[in-house]
């Protein structure tokens, strides 16, 4: 679905934590999660924390969207 979505020139994040899976079926920009049930959070921490996990990973997804690249590129998540 990504490539096909790619193809129809519309640019594309695909945001997961297997980041092999997502590198095998293609996908160009990759934004590495925390975990299969929360991908964007962690219930052991505190909201403010979540919160922060949250808009730190969007951020990097959005800024990804706009990256010209050329290869398959797994974006830093790094805070």
């Amino acid at each position: 679905m990504l490539k096909e979505i790619e193809r129809a020139g519309i640019p594309i994040v695909h945001m997961c934590n297997l980041i092999p899976v997502s590198l095998t079926v293609g996908a160009n920009k990759i934004v590495p999660t925390i975990s299969i049930p929360y991908p964007l959070g962690d219930p052991s921490t505190s909201e403010e924390e979540q919160w922060k996990l949250r808009y730190h990973r969007v951020e990097v997804a959005l800024n990804a969207l706009t990256e010209d690249i050329k290869d398959q590129t797994v974006f830093n998540v790094k805070i």
